[in-house]
């Protein structure tokens, strides 16, 4: 999902899809499509400065499921009715998973909003968002949605061999937040929140260790056309998504609550160390600080293979 038309996001995924060794993803072969809110081919929105956003939305998704069927739709416009709309066109078109890089902050409207994200049997899946510690941001609050937060990655000497921690650095940081519209889910029993807790789980976000992206249309970025380095959880989302596309259950994901299962917690990664305080600060509670167990800027944690998907 993403706001206005990229004229060159086919050319651009091509780029970055050979440089990395991964099958062409085209309109032609049937890898590839992009629609407008409506679902048609034609007529799609004007550019709207999101071509970046759309890039690193399709090349994550080429990262994690470089077999997958891709399918990009255009918002007519970033207001939250015209991105709900898409949301539905995706699912009607036969999407099994829809990731969302946008948020906007909860309010007293955001309950009404929520049927746009409840479709059983698709994964629903969106940023948390990049300014920390505060109030929850809609769609990635929705119960139905799996709120992928963000860490920082890097190469370690250690079994692993890299290290991970909650994302705090160049300007930004993963937002996590209690809810005070979305009610509290069965499944989620963290003590200090009494609604909803943003994040689920995480993958990396920060821009200083974040993936290579390949972009032309730059409207309204800093950024020179061709070759970037992007972060934010607007890379987690879609990467995380594409996880979920390449475990094949899309079914479970009516909730996040399997990320909760004591079953999943070998297949991800527990993100210990690090918070996403850059203003309001929770007090050293792990709704702002990455702990051993469930917090609230990494979640769960981060994939670790596909056993928890």
């Amino acid at each position: 999902m993403d706001a206005g038309d990229d004229p060159a996001a086919e050319a651009d995924l091509a780029v970055y899809r050979s440089t990395y060794g991964l099958p062409a993803c085209t309109t032609a072969n049937g890898c590839f499509s992009k629609v407008n809110q409506s679902g048609a081919a034609s007529s799609p929105p004007a550019d709207q400065g999101w071509g970046v956003e759309i890039s690193l939305d399709l090349d994550m998704v080429s990262a994690a499921c470089p077999q997958c069927k891709i399918l990009l739709v255009e918002a007519d416009s970033a207001n939250t009715n015209d991105l709900g709309a898409s949301v539905d066109t995706a699912v009607r078109l036969g999407a099994t998973e829809v990731t969302n890089s946008y948020g906007g902050t909860e309010s007293s409207v955001t309950p009404g909003d929520a049927a746009h994200y409840t479709h059983p049997g698709v994964a629903i899946v969106a940023s948390s968002g990049d300014s920390g510690y505060g109030i929850p941001n809609e769609p990635a609050v929705f119960s139905s949605v799996v709120a992928v937060g963000g860490t920082s990655l890097t190469k370690a000497a250690d079994a692993r061999g890299w290290t991970e921690t909650a994302w705090n650095s160049d300007g930004g940081a993963a937002s996590s937040g209690c809810s005070a519209w979305i009610d509290k889910p069965t499944w989620q029993t963290d003590a200090n929140c009494p609604g909803r807790m943003v994040a689920d789980v995480s993958a990396d976000a920060d821009p200083q260790t974040g993936p290579a992206v390949y972009v032309t249309d730059t409207l309204g970025q800093p950024l020179q056309p061709g070759w970037n380095i992007v972060g934010g959880t607007s890379a987690s989302s879609p990467f995380v998504a594409g996880v979920i596309a390449l475990a094949g259950n899309p079914g479970k994901y009516a909730d996040a609550s399997s990320f909760y299962a004591p079953a999943a917690r070998g297949g991800l990664n527990d993100v210990v160390g690090g918070n996403n305080v850059t203003g309001l600060d929770c007090g050293g509670d792990y709704q702002c600080n990455a702990v051993a167990g469930y917090d609230g800027p990494t979640g769960m944690g981060s994939p670790n293979g596909l056993s928890a998907f």
